[in-house]
């Protein structure tokens, strides 16, 4: 209905008196160092047959600039969208820029004696290159500066996907561009986006909200930033890894002390202490905000443990020496004394969250008891930075939870319930039928109890999915409770949900193995992937072996196929090569290809890029058993296994 409730106009009245004071000074330092920008830091797609559309802009969120919260948008959460509208080109300190707001996350260019060095590529190579041109715009117009080295702080699209419009693969290979990133970083920054990655695509749809419209009843931020832009990433392989704890290096006349922080934010992750600058970068384990230990994307469970550690870490041994804290989002904080105050209470803020869930867990209080009962305390809910916009309490004492004790909350019922749809006919049911539930469920939408009506309508529409009345119930009540949310990331799950249910699930597409990652995508993890594809249903019964020898790469894998599993071992690790039912010979791009519906396998035979000896039927056999995972899956509704 695009319209916020009595009980929600309240709910925000009550937000508001509870809310840090506005001193402003964030708002300052958002601003602080600009340079210059492009209006609305449009980006538009320069080629294809979508060539003039917006890859990346601010213009739909115009509405922003009205300091007056909408009606429809939690107060609170209005207000960090309104500070993740600066874009442009800021001056950090001496040497160091960013440029902010042209993506999701931010991208620091560090000057050299002779070149540039960039932390960080940005979503994709759009917005990335624009980031470029509009630091060589205002500090490089004549190019004076080759870009020599990038350094990736972790390994989150966000952070790596832009990479080829800062440098090219050719110059990388040609030892013109020196790539450093943490240990670990080429494994996890293509595992989850491939292992998983069609789960995590649909899912963070609700996260970030990019499938829904922009505006004051919709998407108005994703908390770190605005959205996601609207490309594709792509990814270059580091040349040089950071493999000690601390390490530190000299780059063109700039001294960096490198500190791994492995399963911080991300499982592959590093900071930056610039000593003779007087600087300190936290890459995404400081924000202006409460972050993810597991966000709605989902993801393998953060240690907020080992977070606050390496937070306590650079307290102690850097803050000291700093005049300048940043991070790869949002905006810095300037001054010794604030970046100590700063690190201190983000560090207090995931030790709290840890400390506080497992004592509550150890006096045997469920997740969700937990979420409902701890609070920060004062001395940290005071604070605009630790408020939730993109991680919330609720659902980070969730994952400190499952961290430790997995999903099952102990209750021997939930050891074994029931699926949520037959679960949702029995509960209806038991409740009269769908039309009595309708009647009780109005009443306690007009009382703005909209988290119980949410939980019922689930129930309703898992059991009666075409009924209307109670399809648009549900609607209501996820939608009041987006307009409550100061969590961007959960303002964005409720709408979307919203219109979901209004609309119905988005048409399914095909969702090709890997995507644009795929060429960065070692030959085992290739392997693991299409073994998750492998329908033992519709294989079942089928068994035999494969060889595969990759031209191109010269790697040599064994693939068996028995008992409804795919297993994969590289060849020439083998103390004796079996014998197999088929061979297959052909360069890695050719499989690539074939995975990514450019080539049929066929087609690939014929042509003799793909090269059989023994039993030829056994190749349609393996590709027609493989599932395809349908990119828009259902959410709200029952999702159903292909046959």
């Amino acid at each position: 209905m695009n319209t916020a409730y009595g009980s929600t106009l309240d709910f925000h009245r009550l937000v508001q008196q509870e809310l840090p004071a506005e001193d402003g000074q964030d708002f300052e330092d958002a601003k602080r160092g600009f340079i210059g920008t492009i209006e609305y830091a449009e980006v538009l797609r320069t080629s294809g047959p979508l060539a003039g559309q917006a890859i990346w802009s601010h213009r739909p969120y115009a509405f922003l600039s009205d300091e007056t919260p909408a009606p429809t948008v939690n107060p609170s959460l209005w207000r960090q969208a309104r500070l993740n509208l600066n874009h442009g080109l800021f001056k950090v300190t001496e040497r160091i820029y960013q440029v902010r707001g042209f993506d999701i996350a931010n991208i620091t260019f560090i000057e050299g004696d002779t070149g540039l060095l960039a932390l960080d590529a940005l979503s994709c190579a759009d917005t990335a290159a624009a980031a470029l041109a509009l630091y060589r715009q205002h500090r490089d117009p004549a190019h004076k500066r080759p870009l020599h080295t990038l350094m990736y702080s972790h390994s989150h699209g966000d952070h790596f996907g832009g990479v080829h419009g800062l440098v090219s693969q050719a110059d990388v290979d040609a030892g013109k561009v020196a790539v450093i990133a943490p240990a670990g970083f080429m494994h996890h920054a293509v595992a989850e986006n491939v292992i998983a990655g069609v789960a995590m695509a649909r899912r963070a749809q609700f996260q970030f909200g990019h499938t829904l419209p922009v505006g004051v009843a919709a998407q108005v931020d994703s908390g770190l930033g605005k959205n996601l832009p609207k490309a594709q990433p792509g990814l270059i392989a580091p040349t040089q890894t950071i493999n000690e704890p601390f390490e530190t290096h000299v780059i063109d006349g700039v001294e960096i002390e490198f500190q791994l922080a492995p399963d911080s934010e991300a499982p592959s992750e590093m900071h930056f202490f610039f000593p003779g600058l007087r600087a300190l970068n936290m890459a995404e384990n400081t924000n202006h905000l409460m972050h993810n230990l597991c966000p709605l994307r989902g993801a393998q469970v953060r240690d907020s443990l080992a977070w606050s550690k390496y937070l306590n870490h650079a307290l102690h041994h850097y803050a000291g020496r700093v005049d300048v804290l940043m991070a790869q989002h949002h905006w810095p904080t300037w001054g010794t004394s604030n970046v100590k105050q700063f690190l201190s209470e983000q560090r207090d803020m995931y030790r709290v969250i840890h400390d506080q869930t497992v004592r509550m867990m150890n006096h045997g209080l469920k997740p969700a008891e937990i979420a409902e009962a701890l609070r920060m305390p004062s001395g940290l809910s005071k604070l605009w930075h630790a408020r939730g916009y993109y991680g919330s309490l609720s659902h980070n004492v969730k994952a400190v939870y499952q961290r430790y004790l997995s999903w099952y909350d102990a209750h021997p019922a939930n050891l074994h319930a029931l699926p949520p749809v037959p679960a949702a006919k029995k509960t209806i049911e038991y409740m009269g039928g769908i039309e009595a539930v309708l009647v009780k469920v109005k009443i306690d939408l007009d009382k703005g109890e909209y988290r119980w009506v949410a939980e019922v309508m689930k129930h309703a529409v898992y059991a009666h999915p075409e009924h209307q009345a109670a399809r648009l119930l549900a609607a209501e009540a996820m939608e009041q409770m987006g307009f409550q949310a100061e969590s961007a990331t959960w303002r964005n799950a409720f709408l979307l949900a919203a219109q979901e249910y209004r609309n119905g699930t988005p048409k399914p597409f095909t969702q090709v193995l890997g995507g644009t990652l795929l060429p960065a995508v070692s030959s085992e993890l290739l392997f693991d992937a299409l073994a998750v594809r492998w329908n033992a249903v519709r294989g079942k019964g089928i068994s035999f072996s494969m060889m595969w020898h990759f031209t191109d790469s010269r790697e040599h894998w064994l693939i068996e196929i028995n008992n409804g599993a795919m297993n994969s071992i590289r060849a020439d690790a083998l103390d004796a090569v079996p014998a197999v039912d088929i061979t297959l010979k052909l360069a890695r791009s050719v499989l690539q290809d074939i995975l990514q519906q450019k080539l049929t396998p066929a087609d690939a035979v014929q042509s003799g890029q793909l090269v059989l000896s023994g039993d030829a039927t056994r190749l349609r056999v393996f590709f027609t058993t493989l599932d395809k995972f349908g990119g828009n899956f259902p959410v709200v509704d029952a999702a159903v296994l292909p046959e």
